[in-house]
């Protein structure tokens, strides 16, 4: 089952980390074509932070961040987000632990089109049987830069306004993780600057832990430390990124894989 290790379902306070790996292992197919996306990672995140995950492709980071998140299942090993155990539970109890914890931003956004700006940004709400706190909605959207969007469709909206409401909608559960997958891959140079700043102040300001899986040095710089993965296993860790050093060390990824950080 999902399991809150010492703390009890009343307490909803944050855990110290925000999301805790321990020699977690992904394998795809079986006998010689078996793929092993991670190789015994382990690693811890703090609450209030900001961390990109960057490798080069089939590095293994979107198997990462599926198993961090609880949308796909370890071989083996344990994933802890804010103190719970997501390992091992069914798919009923990780479902309402992501409805209630986890919060999701795509690179393709995962709008419904035949939804408004507000009513897209409040269906986590409404997923989970939760009340809908309209005029909290509505203040998210404002601090995101929507407040006079909230009647339009996705298909009025540019690129990154869709992807600004993925990210209102990420908020609007308050939830203790954000996992965004790209988010800025499908974006111009512009929109996804505003779009990494407002990632930043979930951070800054709502005090949401982000994990960002990024394939590009300029988004990983927005983070607070970048990890680096390669052939499944971590690869570094680089505090206070700049696009400059992050690149440069994309380029001698493999040089000294490490079992933990």
């Amino acid at each position: 089952m999902v399991r809150s290790g010492a703390r009890h379902d009343h307490d909803t306070g944050p855990a110290p980390e925000a999301l805790r790996l321990v020699k977690v292992t992904k394998s795809y197919g079986t006998g010689d074509s078996a793929v092993t996306a991670l190789d015994g990672v382990t690693l811890g995140l703090a609450r209030g932070t900001f961390t990109a995950v960057m490798g080069p492709s089939g590095s293994g980071k979107s198997t990462l961040l599926q198993c961090a998140a609880g949308l796909d299942r370890p071989d083996s090993g344990i994933v802890q987000v804010d103190g719970t155990e997501l390992t091992g539970g069914s798919e009923a109890e990780l479902t309402k632990f992501r409805r209630g914890r986890i919060g999701f931003v795509f690179q393709q956004y995962n709008l419904l089109e035949t939804l408004t700006v507000a009513q897209n940004t409040v269906l986590p709400l409404k997923l989970a049987g939760k009340r809908v706190d309209r005029r909290r909605a509505r203040e998210i959207l404002t601090a995101v830069g929507l407040g006079d969007r909230l009647g339009h469709r996705p298909d009025q909206l540019s690129g990154g306004h869709r992807q600004r409401v993925a990210i209102a909608r990420a908020l609007v559960t308050e939830p203790r993780v954000i996992f965004a997958d790209e988010p800025t891959g499908a974006l111009d140079t512009r929109s996804a600057r505003e779009v990494l700043t407002l990632l930043r102040q979930a951070v800054r300001v709502h005090g949401r832990t982000v994990v960002m899986v990024t394939h590009d040095p300029v988004a990983a710089s927005y983070a607070d430390s970048v990890l680096f993965l390669a052939d499944g296993r971590l690869a570094g860790r680089l505090p206070a990124p700049t696009a400059e050093a992050v690149a440069e060390r994309l380029a001698h990824l493999g040089d000294d894989v490490m079992t933990g950080v």
